[in-house]
């Protein structure tokens, strides 16, 4: 890794292993152009690609055409109402009431390692590890500065990128959209990819073609959502797992988002992403500095892989914080779907003595354990144990669990009140409303105003009382329902944009706070099932809740999306009863299991009611998980069939660091009559090794297997799937 300025062509250099990023200032105004990111090149000065050598020409040349210089010139962070009539990249309100905002290039400084974000989620990395590029860009009208921010890593083929705003007038100023990383490039082959989805069905990815004017996706709803994902790529049209060209964005965040495509008359392309500028209106005051949060930029000449397992390293090595993130997750039962509302101590008890004689590790007790909670429309916000389901206290519950062998963990929805509990009979206030309006209720409850002091301290000591009142060693963070009638009364009329941005950095705060004081508590995130499932969170919880769908076929897709941005050790993935509670499909017991293996693995099922044959083959699972589990948490992924795409098999592998093992799962989701096997080509392999396949004892080369294939049997029956292991001779 390197970065350099060259003075003398005003060239701005970033280097990775296999990938550069170039920056060059133009005319004698320094405008601050995006001049290259592709493969990494030799040369230094390609200020050629800027074409300010052609009509309409700089400025200083051709002033009488400022305006079409800016509305094709590539700009780095475009600014608003100067000529430029593409996407800006920030918009701002003025005390005069306007909005222009114009750029220009100050100072610059470039630093070994990286700098926190105030606030926020952010990649991380030590000196040896990263350097940062910091380039101090200003607009004098306005009294505004603003830091462009560039951080790459030695072991990581990335861009992280963000921008802090200060007000260095003597009046506010208001910024009405800040996106956090934008590229001009032109418009070569590609085809948008994005992942879209709803509650039980999210990360599904979707492709489209790039047509003129602007194609987005983003999130309204106060989380990253269920519908959207702050992530798009393009991807050159020939492009396959292995080869051809992708541009991947990811936003670090887990509020409103705006991820964009334009497309202008001269084929050229300005991908955006970041705060999605609906409903945010952020006052900076003079003095003050608004940090925006991180983008992560990836481009690879080796397909959808070579994007997916950089992402996967960097997220492994430099965003995920927790202790767990090196190690073996314990193996959990979740009684959620296997009592709902429905149980008492005894009931887990039971359900804890039968899981310990499986090999289980852990119990965790979901929704229904608090207020007088017996269904889903009461009681939220009062987070006090009920003693008549659990009779003598949680903390009873919790050392009866930890005698048979197990540990514990406890399911909380802490951003929410319910309009039927003693807390909103006592501060009808803290909830988020619009004042003379019906408020929008979901899931029969509101989201609490986390933005006012004194109930982000009501939730956080709610919580860390109950932490401490047992040994506790993992928590389930939910949220269930989305923003709506968006009005604080903490805040002024002047300051009601700043809701949604300020109810995030509340939800950060509340898990760094929680993180730091219970070091070794295993969190796992969850929103209604995956509709925050984004990097922001895994900063503050190793393993986020995947979909409440757990139907195994339903999870190859949703699995798929995921895994082509996260790393598998990430996914929160379960076995349950069959028919499903969600889709009502009956599969094998096995191929849950194999399924649920390229996650975090657990369970989410009454193990006292399932069949003997089901309950027999857990012990066989949890040595499954525990002879692969160190492979698929800190493996290469490979992805070698979709069933989205073929709509009969799925096929996935997990590749070691060092490439003398390899776990690649099947899933034939239809079988078919009168066929031969199919042959399946894993990738990934060292050629000249030797592996044997553990199933057939057979012995082939890497090269072999790679490019002749494995012939994989028709299986009697749907849904039905298998593992191949192979280990170097």
């Amino acid at each position: 890794m390197n970065i350099a300025y060259h003075a003398e062509s005003g060239i701005f250099k970033l280097d990775t292993e296999k990938t550069s990023y170039i920056i060059a200032l133009a005319d004698k105004e320094r405008f601050i152009g995006h001049a290259y990111y592709g493969k990494k090149i030799s040369d230094t000065d390609v200020t050629y690609l800027l074409r300010t050598g052609e009509n309409p020409f700089v400025p200083s040349k051709n002033n009488r055409d400022r305006s079409s210089f800016f509305d094709t010139f590539p700009m780095e962070f475009p600014g608003c109402n100067t000529g430029d009539y593409r996407e800006s990249a920030i918009e701002v309100i003025d005390a005069q009431g306007h909005n222009a905002v114009e750029l220009i290039y100050k100072e610059h400084r470039i630093m070994r390692g990286k700098p926190g974000l105030p606030g926020l989620p952010a990649t991380f990395g030590g000196e040896e590890e990263c350097m940062t590029l910091e380039i101090d860009a200003e607009d004098k009208c306005l009294g505004m500065e603003a830091t462009l921010r560039y951080s790459i890593f030695a072991d990581s083929d990335i861009v992280a990128r963000s921008v802090s705003v200060k007000n260095c007038s003597e009046k506010s100023f208001f910024l009405t959209r800040i996106m956090s990383a934008s590229v001009d490039m032109d418009q070569e082959d590609y085809k948008l990819l994005t992942l879209h989805g709803s509650w039980a069905r999210e990360r599904h990815m979707d492709y489209r073609e790039i047509g003129y004017g602007k194609q987005s996706v983003g999130s309204t709803k106060g989380e990253s959502s269920h519908q959207e994902h702050p992530f798009m790529a393009l991807v050159s049209k020939k492009a396959t797992q292995e080869s051809g060209n992708v541009y991947g964005f990811h936003f670090v965040y887990s509020g409103n988002f705006l991820a964009q495509v334009e497309k202008n008359q001269f084929d050229s392309l300005r991908i955006q992403i970041g705060i999605h500028p609906k409903n945010f209106c952020y006052e900076v005051k003079p003095g003050e500095c608004f940090e925006a949060p991180e983008a992560i930029l990836v481009y690879s000449s080796e397909g959808l892989g070579g994007m997916t397992r950089t992402l996967h390293d960097l997220y492994r090595n430099h965003l995920i914080r927790s202790p767990y993130k090196d190690k073996k997750r314990p193996i959990l039962i979740n009684n959620w779907e296997a009592t709902y509302f429905q149980f008492d101590t005894e009931k887990l008890l039971s359900i804890a003595r039968e899981a310990k004689k499986a090999g289980i590790e852990m119990l965790v007790m979901d929704d229904g354990w608090f207020g007088y909670r017996n269904d889903d429309n009461t009681s939220l916000g009062d987070w006090t144990v009920n003693e008549k389901k659990l009779q003598g206290g949680l903390k009873y519950l919790v050392d009866e669990v930890n005698k048979i062998g197990l540990k514990f963990g406890i399911w909380f929805e802490p951003e929410m009140i319910s309009p039927d509990s003693e807390l909103y009979r006592a501060h009808p206030d803290w909830a988020i409303a619009i004042d003379g309006r019906t408020p929008c209720r979901s899931r029969n409850q509101f989201v609490l105003d986390l933005t006012r002091r004194e109930v982000l301290e009501y939730v956080y000591n709610a919580v860390e009382k109950i932490l401490h009142s047992a040994n506790i060693e993992y928590v389930k963070w939910d949220m269930n329902r989305q923003l709506t009638d968006l009005g604080s009364v903490y805040l002024g009329k002047e300051n009601q944009g700043e809701l949604c941005h300020r109810y995030v950095l509340a939800v950060y705060e509340l898990q760094e706070r929680l993180t730091k004081e219970f070091p070794n508590l295993l969190l796992e995130n969850c929103s209604g099932g995956g509709a925050r499932f984004d990097p922001g969170m895994l900063y503050y919880s190793p393993q986020i809740w995947c979909s409440d769908d757990t139907d195994a076929i339903e999870r190859l897709l949703i699995q798929e999306g995921t895994a082509l941005i996260y790393p598998l050790s990430t996914m929160g993935a379960h076995v349950s009863d069959c028919p499903n509670h969600t889709v009502g499909r009956s599969t094998p017991f096995s191929t849950r299991g194999n399924v649920a293996l390229a996650g975090t693995f657990g369970y989410e099922l009454d193990i006292t009611k399932i069949p003997e044959e089901d309950r027999s083959r857990i012990p066989e699972q949890v040595a499954m998980y525990h002879k692969y589990n160190d492979l698929i948490r800190n493996g290469d992924y490979y992805r070698i069939a979709s069933y989205r795409q073929n709509h009969l098999y799925d096929c996935y592998e997990v590749v070691s660091k060092d490439k003398k093992e390899a776990l690649i799962t099947y899933v034939q989701v239809l079988n078919r009559p009168n066929y031969h096997s199919r042959i399946i080509k894993p990738a990934g392999l060292n050629p000249q090794m030797r592996y044997r396949n553990e199933e057939t004892g057979e012995l082939l080369f890497g090269d072999t297997l790679m490019n002749a294939g494995i012939t994989i049997q028709n299986m009697w029956g749907d849904f039905q799937s298998k593992l191949i292991h192979l280990t170097e001779v």
